[in-house]
């Protein structure tokens, strides 16, 4: 699972699928450390659909950047859906992006625990309606292997979830 070579091959499908629509993106990102948008903006032409993300490893940087709430982060935990969800709603918000994702997840290869083994990451896709509400979708999946395998397993999951969201 040690192969980066498809992502350069879905963050061109997802660019040329944004500047077909008009729309832009951001990402929110916490254990892929900026992986998202560091594919994303490999793409000459980039700056045409995306314009800012979010690496907010930390609590603080959640709360401070992108408006997760000190209650959602203390009572469920970084790693969480209602957390995932605030992190899309607050960096497409911020960004004035057509669509986010954000992803929080425990790579490891410590900090695991039962209820949240190691491997554990939560998604959250938000897509701005025609109405200006926010429809959000989010994901939990378990992936397995080493450090960089889980934040590479993350970050294709965002790009293959992005396209089929925006499709």
């Amino acid at each position: 699972m040690k192969n980066e070579s498809d992502l350069e091959t879905l963050s061109i499908q997802l660019g040329q699928l944004l500047k077909k629509q008009g729309k832009t993106i951001t990402c929110a990102e916490s254990c892929t450390g900026g992986w998202i948008a560091k594919v994303v903006t490999d793409i000459a032409g980039s700056s045409d659909y995306f314009h800012r993300g979010f690496v907010t490893y930390s609590n603080e940087a959640k709360h401070q950047m992108i408006g997760v709430t000190e209650n959602s982060l203390q009572k469920f935990g970084a790693v969480s859906e209602q957390v995932v969800t605030e992190m899309a709603q607050g960096a497409l918000k911020v960004a004035g992006a057509d669509f986010a994702v954000s992803v929080s997840g425990i790579a490891g290869p410590g900090g695991g625990s039962d209820e949240k083994p190691v491997g554990t990451v939560w998604f959250g896709f938000a897509k701005k309606q025609p109405t200006g509400t926010i429809e959000i979708t989010t994901k939990h999946c378990l992936f397995q292997g080493d450090r960089y395998s889980v934040r590479l397993q993350s970050t294709r999951y965002a790009l293959e979830t992005l396209l089929k969201i925006i499709r």
